[in-house]
């Protein structure tokens, strides 16, 4: 919002000024983004009428002018301006003026004739960039008067850096108004009275959408002069305001929308046909906009159209075809409160803004609309003159404005300071708010203006911005502090990824949308959620594994030449489910994940260089889950090789997969080798359990070995299933230690050699014992899984 500090104050006038005052509006929560002066320093610069204008005796190209200064006798000044012209009044630099730039104006002779002073273009004075000529001045500017005094030079021009929700700001009343509330001195608005109805001429009005726009005033008004110029003091205040002049009728809207707020459109009434209709755009319907900009218009766009065609993209821009011309006699003009929700984002997405839509989709004070349609009507008359038709005035169900409770002792404990209730009431009163005191407490009603007043705490933000943010004193935060308790069954996350960076892998951030091929390929996901507003088009959909960005990770590693890279992340998940979790149809699981890729170890002298395989990574993943014992059985994965993927078991649930990249996607996304990953749930991971305590046996342990012949299709998990239920009670522990194939062995069959492990915590075992031990596992792998002992 770019005002004009005489605009502003000729509403209301406190006693600061210039720096002070820019640090009230700023403090206040009204950020001043920046403050320049409207002209720069000059002097001796004075309203002057040019009497006369004669040749130069010795120039071509140069006048010789008498001019009227109005201090005695006409002066003679040499110009070389092509617009000066006899009976026009011009700004005179008196012998003795220092204009911007430093340059001195002195008696001095031009081409042998004196000149007493310098005719003055706009750009010569520093107050706009035009030097096509003189700068031509009011006729009924007083000749004489000092230039600065009568253009108001010495005016401040300041643009404020609103935030969204102050929407009510975005007028010169609604800045007025803060003023008022942070100084206390007198505001006075303007004081709008009805026209007088000089015609009957009247369009009718419909809402067919009254959700998106609950009111819509309009009359009509004949007689207009669209010619008429704009009056100096009206363009002034445009022009500093940020906005460029351009007829009559068209500065008239804007004027009205930087005093009230209000936006307000004008269409040639002779264009118009039937009804005014507020609607929504059918399918496929297009309109040219005032900007020569042909747009094709959604479902959802909000239009003001009459019985045969769209008129204006409402609360945003009017039609070319129905748009006022300087020939316009007759026109309909409108004011209207849109939803924000109707115009919100609208314009953005054709491609342009507009100062309507800005205001429109932050929120218009709904009670102002006809108040906004009378003073437009007034000022359109007493310019462009003409007579004014009945208001017709559709009104549908306007937004309502809750009222909102206030605890002084909630201000009290929110703020840290102590206000009184007394205290609350003059702020309330300042600020214009209507309320109810209950004893404490106060029940607020918003006004019409003010969008962003909806519960306690906005009340508790009136309160402290008028107080002064400055004011509140600084204090050292007190706090009493005691500790959560925490559950040592739980494993805290950051120990989870201690562990792994323990392991050597280091942890990763990836974003939550991800490439849609990503979740065809690696989680052969076809319910795919898709982002309604993509930050990048390749980023489009919510992930539902974390798989790919790992990928992702080892893929840029690589371009920059790093060939082993370990790396993991936790992060929540995302599918679609009737009975999703704190989102409706959604679950949200959280996920960790882990990569491994290149060789299994860094370089180094003491062992040779290998790959790191399958059975590399389940060791880091079981040392993560222990406690837990984790099952691994083979299955299929979308992302995995088929015969190198295990789907992982913890309590008899399935809690995740681990298993090396298929070799299709280690083709499609440029990997030299497969990685090997692994995705679990995170919950399982945390489960540690209580500690157990055993008592360490002060009794040897016997260890024997056993290698038996199976057949090579039987899954070792299989077997060390059925012996960890059928061992012995002295085994206590069964570990394989070594697979073989080959020579010796018959084919289609594998070794398998065990390591068997005995104790008993009150006594040394017997030989006899061992043996008849070992007898049993062999023959119940016999029996169970008719496996040969291999000798």
């Amino acid at each position: 919002m770019k005002f004009s500090e005489s605009w502003l104050r000729s509403f209301v006038d406190p006693p600061c000024s210039g720096a002070e005052f820019s640090r009230l509006l700023t403090m206040a929560g009204l950020e001043v983004e920046e403050e320049e002066s409207v002209a720069p320093a000059f002097s001796r610069v004075v309203v002057a009428q040019v009497i006369s204008v004669d040749r130069h005796p010795n120039a071509d190209r140069l006048s010789l002018c008498r001019v009227d200064v109005g201090a005695g006798e006409p002066l003679q000044i040499v110009c070389g301006a092509p617009n000066v012209a006899a009976l026009s009044k011009i700004p005179c630099a008196l012998v003795g003026a220092e204009l911007p730039g430093g340059l001195q104006i002195k008696l001095c002779k031009v081409r042998g004739v004196e000149s007493f002073g310098m005719l003055c273009s706009a750009r010569e004075l520093g107050v706009s960039d035009d030097a096509s000529g003189l700068m031509l001045l009011d006729a009924a500017a007083p000749v004489g008067e000092d230039l600065r005094r009568h253009l108001d030079l010495d005016d401040r021009v300041r643009t404020l850096k609103l935030t969204p929700n102050r929407a009510d700001c975005l007028s010169l009343e609604g800045v007025a108004r803060e003023v008022a509330a942070l100084t206390g001195a007198p505001a006075s608005f303007i004081q709008i009275e009805e026209v007088a109805i000089g015609i009957a001429s009247e369009r009718a009005v419909v809402l067919d959408a009254p959700v998106a726009c609950p009111r819509y005033c309009g009359r009509v008004i004949a007689g207009v002069d669209a010619t008429a110029a704009t009056p100096s003091w009206m363009r002034r205040r445009l022009e500093r305001s940020g906005l460029r002049p351009i007829s009559a009728l068209v500065d008239i809207t804007n004027y009205v929308m930087l005093e009230l707020g209000q936006p307000l459109h004008a269409f040639d009434n002779r264009q118009l046909s039937g009804a005014v209709h507020a609607r929504m755009a059918q399918a496929g319907e297009t309109i040219t906009l005032l900007n020569q900009q042909t747009v094709e218009l959604q479902g959802d766009v909000l239009l003001i159209a009459d019985d045969r065609r769209p008129l204006a993209m409402a609360g945003i821009m009017g039609g070319e075809d129905s748009g006022i011309t300087l020939a316009t006699t007759e026109l309909f003009l409108e004011a209207a409160f849109f939803a924000p929700k109707a115009i919100a984002g609208r314009a953005r997405r054709y491609g342009f803004v507009s100062d309507a839509a800005h205001r429109f989709e932050r929120g218009v004070d709904f009670a102002a609309t006809r108040r906004a349609l009378e003073r437009a009507t007034r000022l359109v008359i007493d310019i462009c003159g003409g007579q004014a038709g009945p208001v017709s005035d559709a009104l549908a169900s306007l937004p309502e404005r809750p009222p909102v409770l206030l605890r002084s002792r909630r201000v009290r404990k929110v703020l840290g300071l102590d206000v009184s209730p007394e205290q609350i009431e003059d702020l309330f009163r300042r600020l214009g708010l209507q309320f109810v005191r209950d004893a404490d407490d106060f029940v607020v009603t918003p006004p019409s203006y003010r969008f962003d007043i909806e519960i306690e705490e906005d009340l508790i933000e009136e309160i402290v911005r008028l107080h002064g943010y400055e004011n509140i004193p600084a204090a050292l935060p007190r706090a009493a502090l005691s500790m959560l308790p925490q559950s040592e069954e739980t494993r805290p996350v950051a120990r989870v990824r201690q562990l792994l960076t323990d392991c050597g892998y280091q942890e990763v951030i990836n974003f939550a949308f991800v490439e849609e091929a990503w979740e065809r390929d690696l989680a052969g996901n076809e319910r795919l959620i898709r982002l309604a507003n993509p930050i990048a088009s390749q980023l489009s959909v919510m992930r539902s594994s974390l798989l790919g960005g790992l990928i992702a990770n080892v893929t840029t590693n690589l371009k920059r030449r790093q060939g082993r890279v370990r790396v993991f992340e936790t992060g929540r998940c995302f599918f679609r489910d009737p009975l999703g979790g704190p989102v409706a149809g959604f679950r949200q699981p959280w996920k960790l994940a882990a990569l491994a890729y290149g060789t299994a170890l860094p370089e180094q002298w003491g062992c040779a260089s290998r790959n790191v395989d399958f059975f590399d990574v389940k060791g880091d993943l079981e040392l993560l889950l222990a406690p837990l014992v984790a099952r691994f059985e083979v299955a299929a994965h979308p992302a995995l090789h088929p015969g190198r993927s295990a789907r992982v078991v913890v309590d008899g649930e399935p809690i995740g997969f681990i298993g090396e990249l298929h070799p299709q996607w280690q083709q499609k996304y440029g990997l030299p080798l497969a990685p090997v990953l692994f995705q679990i749930d995170l919950d399982p991971v945390r489960r540690a359990g209580l500690p157990q305590h055993v008592d360490g046996s002060r009794q040897p342990v016997v260890i024997r070995d056993m290698a038996i012949v199976v057949d090579h299709a039987l899954e070792l998990q299989q077997l060390l299933d059925a012996l960890g239920v059928n061992r012995p009670a002295i085994v206590s522990d069964i570990r394989l230690f070594d697979v073989y194939v080959g020579r010796g062995v018959e084919v289609g069959k594998k070794s398998l050699a065990f390591r068997i492990v005995m104790q008993d915590t009150r006594r040394t075992l017997l030989e006899a014992e061992v043996d008849a031990a070992m007898q049993q596992l062999v023959a119940y792998l016999q029996q169970a899984f008719a496996a040969q002992l291999r000798v």
